[in-house]
Parts: structure tokens; C-alpha cells; sequence
């Protein structure tokens, strides 16, 4: 019995000097990308009821997800086409293909898109990604967009709209079917958020836990710190259910990634200015 007990002992050790020396796998890295700023805008446009008077410099980001099993993945694609540009002239801005580069990514490289909304600010850049299947709901695709590319719904521009039915026509739109819905192993879209129609957000498994790109479903760390719904949404009693519903969700409330804060960048200073490592 000793001797068994002497063998077992040695295999284990044997096992444990094994995976000590063993290179641990590589993790999926969620990073938030600012390509720009609208300088002075009104906070009253994004929290609900507050001052009027409130400006705040809100950043414009897209987040990245790299994975270990080749999928580069986007939530959101920002924005670029001259109409938006000249209507809001965004400060230090960089096109979202671009920003990209800064994690050492080429556009081409991107194999995913998952479209929170129909929002201009964060549909309009998905063309910029060739080989980008786009990931959408699709009752906000439905509701928004006609099947020849009209608008159905003003919360779409119809450049956007267009832009969009030419993708699936194209075959490289996906529609999602619904709250919980699996784009890919380790990544999971939740609707409910009612910024739009059905607008989503994602929750990424990682290393630290899940974390909650809210996109504007969330826009500032304000509307989540003080229980308080975002200004532009359809039904503030389902916006305040999603924020609570990410907290469940999020591996802490520090993973919780709102749309447009500035901030994303002071609690995540790493690697460099305008790239935040969300861990």
C-alpha cells in the first residue's frame, strides 16, 4: 500500500512539474479604440434629466475582441462618410479602419462586426472592413431598413440603410434572433437596453471574468453609478432593467464598458492614449 501511495505521489509531482512549465494558452483581449471626441456635448443628451447646462468632451470609441482562435471581432465601426463629418466635426479624429492599427490589426483582419444599433456614429464604418461578416438583430434590422435599402425608421440614415441591404445582399450579414444569442463561442449579445428599437450590447468571457460592452445602451459611468436611465431611449424602465442585468452578467462592475465615457481611459490606462486594455 506504501509503495502504491509512493507512485501516486510521484505521478502527481510528476504531472505538477509538467504544467508548471507549460506555456498557459493565450486569453481573448477586449480593448476600447477612441477615434475621436465631440467636444461639449450636452450631458442632458445622455443622462435622463440632467442640467442642461452640463457639456462634457465624449469620447467616440469601437471595441476589439481578439481571440486565440483567429476571430478579430468588432462591436461597432464608428463612422466616416463626409455628411457626418461636416454635421459634427469630431475633434482628434481617427477613421475607425485606422484606429484599428493602433492594436496592431489591419482592416482586412477583422472578421466580425457586431452592430449594437443603426446609430450613424456606430454603423457607418462597417464597410470600411472587407472580409467582415456584420451581426445585427433582426428586428432592428427589420424595423430600420426596407429590403430595397430604404429607411423605415428616421433613427437610420439613408446612406447607412443602403449601405447595410447592399452587405446582405452581399451575403455578409447575419441576423440575430433574439435576447442571448451566441455569435460565437465566449461571446453572447443581450437586447433589452430599448436605446433603439433592438438595440444590443455584448458580454465577452475573458480571463477576468465577463465584460459588458453596453455600447449606448450605457453611455456614461453615471448612468450605471447612480441608477439613473440614458436620456435617449424608448422605455427608461427597461433601460434601468439592462443596467441591472449587467451587473449579474459582468465578472465585476469595473468590466462594465458604457458607450461614450472619457473616462474608459482613466480606469483603463494601458497599453497607450487612446487604447484602453479592458482587464
Amino acid at each position: 500500500m506504501r509503495r502504491i501511495v509512493t507512485v501516486l505521489a510521484g505521478a502527481l509531482a510528476l504531472a505538477s512539474c509538467a504544467l508548471a512549465g507549460r506555456t498557459a494558452p493565450p486569453a481573448t483581449e477586449v480593448y476600447a479604440l477612441r477615434y475621436g471626441t465631440l467636444s461639449r456635448f450636452p450631458v442632458s443628451a445622455l443622462i435622463a434629466d440632467a442640467d442642461t447646462a452640463r457639456r462634457l468632451d465624449i469620447a467616440l470609441m469601437i471595441w476589439a475582441i481578439r481571440r486565440p482562435d483567429g476571430h478579430t471581432v468588432l462591436v461597432d465601426a464608428g463612422f466616416y462618410r463626409d455628411r457626418f463629418m461636416q454635421r459634427w466635426k469630431p475633434a482628434d479624429y481617427v477613421r475607425p479602419d485606422s484606429a484599428v492599427r493602433a492594436i496592431g490589426l489591419r482592416p482586412e483582419e477583422i472578421t466580425d462586426i457586431i452592430v449594437s444599433h443603426v446609430h450613424w456614429d456606430h454603423m457607418d464604418g462597417v464597410d470600411l472592413f472587407p472580409n467582415a461578416t456584420i451581426w445585427i438583430q433582426r428586428a432592428e434590422y427589420e424595423h430600420h431598413v426596407g429590403e430595397a435599402g430604404q429607411v423605415r425608421d428616421r433613427a437610420v440614415d439613408s446612406l447607412d440603410a443602403a449601405m447595410l441591404a447592399s452587405l446582405r445582399r452581399a451575403g455578409r450579414v447575419r441576423l440575430l434572433e433574439g435576447d442571448s444569442a451566441e455569435v460565437l463561442p465566449g461571446i453572447r449579445v443581450y437586447t433589452g437596453g430599448r436605446h433603439t428599437w433592438a438595440s444590443q450590447y455584448a458580454g465577452v468571457e475573458t480571463a477576468q471574468g465577463t465584460v459588458i460592452l453596453a455600447s449606448d445602451n450605457v453611455y456614461l459611468y453615471e448612468n450605471l453609478e447612480h441608477g439613473v436611465p440614458i436620456a435617449q431611449t424608448l422605455d427608461r424602465a427597461s433601460n434601468l432593467a439592462a443596467q441591472a442585468r449587467m451587473r449579474r452578467l459582468a465578472g465585476s462592475p469595473r468590466l462594465i464598458v458604457p458607450g461614450h465615457d472619457p473616462a474608459v481611459f482613466a480606469r483603463f490606462p494601458s497599453p497607450a492614449r487612446g487604447v484602453a486594455r479592458i482587464e
